[in-house]
């Protein structure tokens, strides 16, 4: 029995598709290779979208629910003050930091297991599934310690306020301790997405933000009393504050990671269950030569937008609270980037694995127009809603109008962003990530993080400056990205054929 939302490798790598060659049977079959070359160069090949949104639209949904939930839960800490949201997001960016680095490693595992999936190799992918699981427990564990231990120095680090680094520190101790179950939320739901099945994460994932936003009314707020249709309410609660945030968000990692967990040791054709856990090193060494790249990367772009959040924290409350907020909105809007970055990583290492490149090919050139239509109509939308959007989470007038503006300025980014995040995601599923590493560290550290020191340490500039400079690394990114694309040296299999 296949789990929910499963689909087959057979089903994405053969199902027929409207821009096919439709030729009778008596066609010959040099007729058809002509017919295949010519239809592998057109822009946008339409029978391969339903394939594609098959994939995409759970991560899409997966990830919008994610948003609300964080909008949710910054719009439940704003109400607390400006003072708990800089705690609260002051360290956001070392949340991004450790979960890109454990991102990294299911990375690896997404171009193994699709890949194996490609090749109908499906003993490989049981035994990568395995090696999965022992790399979410060393890893979880190796995380939980090295975090507790310095949640309390990490606020000092990033030049948090004096008067909220105490606060901030508890917050980030407690959203830490169940780390190995983030991780298991992490590289495990990626095993399930490398096989076609984005579906069982989505499932879960709602499930992880209905708990969270109900936990954050019982541990946010006291015992208080409500009017609803006139009838007054009597609502339990905790009244930890920010600390109950935390709580909150805490208890969800553990239900979400155990609750994937379970869903890979039950999957009928990757399920680890009679495999040794013993590390692999046939299958490690193949995972991390594509995850190490990828998490060089990680690592240094997230310690860069530490370093990049540590510039706006030096720069004063509602330049952090604002920058904050931005972050918060700003991401619901990069929601069909990354849903389609997450199906064009798996169908890339369908059809590699298969060693199909026409089939390649026509991803490729399907999924960029695809990604920049979606991009285009978001990044409309955050320009148009940018100012309301920022007034759910304050009422501070600096901090709205600083929001607005910067919202505004990255809106009109959005479009050539979407180019960078498909094809890296196509090159991360048939496991080429150096070229991505040495494109993310240079835009990261000689445009955002140089640029806003220079901006912000030597001209005396504030946080619309250092916004810029963010947005000159996206726009870099789309030229490098956009070269590797049009040269062709994004796809592998043009080397292996000659």
């Amino acid at each position: 029995m296949r789990t929910p939302g499963y689909l087959s490798p057979s089903l994405l790598l053969n199902q027929e598709d409207s821009l096919a060659p439709r030729v009778c049977r008596g066609i010959n079959t040099g007729r058809k290779k002509m017919n295949l070359m010519q239809q592998s160069k057109r822009w946008f090949d339409a029978g391969m979208l339903r394939t594609i949104m098959a994939l995409a639209w759970p991560t899409m949904l997966e990830q919008f629910m994610q948003t609300a939930v964080q909008y949710i839960d910054t719009a439940m800490v704003g109400s607390l003050g400006t003072a708990a949201t800089a705690a609260v997001g002051a360290t956001s960016t070392v949340n991004w930091l450790v979960g890109s680095t454990v991102s990294a490693i299911g990375v690896g595992f997404l171009a193994l297991i699709s890949q194996a999936y490609g090749a109908k190799d499906m003993e490989k992918a049981r035994r990568a599934s395995g090696q999965a699981v022992t790399m979410t427990i060393l890893t979880g564990i190796f995380m939980t310690l090295l975090t507790t231990s310095l949640s309390f120095q990490i606020p000092a680090w990033m030049q948090v306020a004096p008067e909220i680094r105490e606060t901030a520190g508890r917050y980030f101790l407690i959203i830490y301790a169940p780390m190995l179950f983030r991780t298991s939320t992490i590289i495990l739901g990626t095993v399930l997405r490398s096989c076609g099945d984005t579906r069982t994460p989505m499932q879960i994932g709602i499930l992880v933000n209905v708990v969270n936003i109900v936990l954050n009314a019982l541990f946010i707020y006291p015992t208080r009393t409500v009017s609803v249709f006139g009838h007054a309410l009597t609502l339990p609660g905790v009244g930890l504050g920010v600390e109950g945030a935390a709580v909150a968000s805490a208890i969800s990692f553990i239900v979400g990671g155990a609750l994937i967990f379970f869903v890979v040791l039950r999957h009928p054709e990757i399920s680890p269950r009679g495999i040794s856990l013993k590390p692999d090193t046939s299958i490690l060494r193949q995972v991390f030569r594509v995850a190490m790249p990828n998490m060089v990367q990680r690592f240094g772009t997230s310690f860069g937008y530490v370093v990049f959040a540590s510039l706006i924290n030096a720069l004063g409350g509602a330049s952090t609270a604002a920058h904050t907020i931005a972050n918060t909105v700003e991401s619901a809007f990069y929601i069909p980037g990354w849903g389609m970055q997450t199906a064009a990583a798996t169908l890339a290492g369908f059809a590699y694995g298969a060693r199909d490149r026409d089939r390649v090919e026509r991803l490729g050139r399907t999924f960029l127009p695809l990604e920049i239509t979606l991009m285009v109509f978001s990044g409309g939308l955050l320009f148009l809603f940018a100012e309301p959007l920022v007034r759910i989470f304050s009422s501070d007038p600096e901090v709205i109008e600083l929001g607005t503006t910067v919202l505004r300025m990255v809106s009109v980014s959005e479009p050539f962003y979407g180019v960078p995040i498909v094809v890296e995601g196509m090159m991360q599923g048939m496991g080429e990530t150096r070229r991505p590493l040495f494109y993310n560290l240079i835009g990261m550290w000689s445009v955002r993080i140089l640029g806003t020191f220079i901006c912000t340490r030597f001209l005396g500039l504030g946080l619309i400056s250092a916004w810029a400079c963010m947005i000159g690394h996206n726009m870099l990114l789309f030229l490098l990205f956009g070269y590797t694309f049009l040269s062709g040296k994004w796809n592998p299999l043009r080397r292996l054929s000659g």
